[in-house]
């Protein structure tokens, strides 16, 4: 089920207007910074309702792949991986999606779904961070 919401979310028109944005983020360190700090701050607080359990390793894996990122410690992603990534988060941030996360038990299947989308989808690139963090001392 989620692999074809995920899919049919990621379709639509509001992700489209979530790449466009991610690209605008791409372009400011600070913004993208920000970005990262309020994803993770949601992560955790989803984390201690068990509502991305999933998902929840993967999104901490690409918020680490942003914060090298916009560091310049890692450049090594494409920048279509970069735009899914951004825009993933950012569905994830919007209090008000295809099911708003307002919704107790229910709110956060949509944004589980796009991420594990996004995270399938940028998953060599992902693993590939994963590689080199792990090899840094």
């Amino acid at each position: 089920m989620s692999g074809k919401l995920g899919s049919r979310i990621v379709r639509g028109a509001l992700f489209a207007q979530l790449k466009d944005k991610a690209i605008g983020y791409l372009k400011d360190p600070d913004k993208l910074r920000d970005l990262t700090r309020q994803a993770s701050s949601k992560a955790d607080a989803s984390a201690r309702t068990g509502a991305l359990s999933g998902v929840f390793q993967s999104l901490r894996a690409l918020l680490r792949l942003l914060r090298a990122y916009v560091k310049g410690e890692y450049r090594n992603v494409p920048p279509k991986s970069l735009i899914l990534i951004v825009a993933g988060i950012l569905y994830f941030l919007m209090p008000i999606d295809v099911i708003p996360d307002f919704i107790v038990g229910l709110g956060f299947i949509d944004d589980a779904a796009v991420l594990a989308w996004v995270v399938s989808t940028v998953k060599t690139v992902l693993d590939d961070f994963v590689m080199w963090e792990a090899s840094r001392p």
